[in-house]
């Protein structure tokens, strides 16, 4: 483990630096690397944690033998579940209890180091403006309703051009959108702008921006960041029937 020894965030910022990175490392074990993460965790093995790192990787392994540990642990013994229950839900608890995980550390850090109540409010304010690692994994019910929306919406929209190049609205399987050169956006576009920033990327959690480019996959109906699933617009073009990592893992496995 990397226990904090040799990384002790002592501000506000630095804290919740660390508790990024680790939320970072979590993401991606329960989305993107999410078949890897389900072989480690064998329920033949021993009790196994899952770990994140301010580094945004991740790891799964034994608890720390010291008593007490450096730094809080996480749940004990997710992998004994895991042939136990049904995938996505076994993903969602592993998930809850790794928000939980990053609380409790983010605020060790701020009890050890004397954090006021000021500083406290600023730390939780600050984390609760990512999506919870619960709500990547699962899906928020009141955004996902608002990107259906949005999604049903825009894919019935023609293409607009600009002076510098196309701007794709979202359909069925990816959008790519460049900020505008036009005389200016109306009404509807205002409208459209705000619903896609309530998008969130499944595999990293991240805000929906107007100059990258999305992928929707036609299983889950979540949407990526192109480079967060290694996917281009040129190959998008390609793909007639796009499986983000997590579906198309779900499939392959027996």
């Amino acid at each position: 483990m990397d226990g904090g020894a040799q990384y002790n965030p002592r501000t506000v910022e630095e804290v919740f630096k660390d508790f990024n990175g680790r939320r970072s490392g979590i993401v991606k074990a329960l989305t993107t690397d999410v078949q890897e993460f389900y072989r480690q965790c064998d329920p033949d093995k021993e009790n196994l944690c899952l770990y994140g790192f301010p580094t945004e990787q991740w790891e799964v392994n034994l608890p720390a033998e010291e008593v007490p540990p450096e730094l809080p642990e996480p749940a004990l013994g997710i992998n004994f579940a895991r042939d136990g229950m049904q995938e996505k839900d076994w993903l969602s608890l592993v998930a809850v209890h790794s928000d939980a995980w990053l609380l409790s550390v983010a605020f060790y850090f701020g009890a050890r180091f004397g954090f006021d109540k000021a500083d406290r409010k600023k730390l939780f304010n600050m984390i609760n403006e990512v999506p919870t690692i619960f709500e990547v994994v699962t899906g928020n019910a009141k955004k996902q309703s608002k990107e259906k929306s949005s999604v049903s919406n825009h894919s019935s929209n023609k293409s607009k051009s600009s002076s510098k190049g196309g701007r794709s609205e979202p359909g069925k399987y990816a959008k790519m959108q460049l900020k505008d050169d036009d005389e200016g956006l109306d009404e509807d576009d205002d409208e459209e702008e705000e619903e896609h920033g309530d998008t969130l990327c499944g595999a990293c959690g991240e805000n929906y921006a107007s100059d990258e480019f999305w992928i929707c996959c036609d299983i889950c109906e979540k949407w990526f960041h192109g480079k967060c699933v290694k996917i281009t617009p040129a190959r998008a073009e390609h793909i007639k029937q796009y499986k983000c990592p997590s579906c198309s893992n779900k499939r392959a496995r027996p």
